[in-house]
């Protein structure tokens, strides 16, 4: 597997790069959220989920108050390199809501061939 040093990955006009977080042993999603260089070096540094809070505009450590951190196993890049996949193994739900994948609800009616 090719290794891609962090100074090659593709930001966007904000500094931050998508990131999606998936449950090492089960496969599922369990998050998207964003990383800008900080939360990243210091995710690699520290082996947990570090991000970049677009709303609130600060970094957040994944389970700094609620303790559900996420122990990384692998951070992947994408073959553009402008988005990660997170593998980690989650200590507790990821979503605020307490869900275990913040990918919990279904939209309505996406496609023509859904059925009713």
């Amino acid at each position: 597997m090719e290794i891609v040093p962090p100074d090659k990955l593709v930001w966007d006009e904000q500094g931050l790069i998508p990131v999606i977080v998936q449950d090492a042993n089960t496969g599922q999603v369990l998050t998207l959220a964003y990383m800008n260089r900080e939360s990243l070096r210091l995710s690699q540094e520290k082996g947990e989920t570090w991000f970049w809070s677009r709303g609130r505009q600060t970094l957040w450590h994944k389970g700094e108050t609620s303790g559900n951190i996420q122990r990384i196993r692998e951070i992947r890049v994408d073959c553009d390199g402008d988005a990660l996949l997170v593998l980690v193994d989650p200590l507790g739900p990821a979503c605020h809501t307490g869900a275990w994948s913040c990918f919990h609800r279904l939209l309505g009616k996406a496609h023509p061939n859904e059925k009713e």
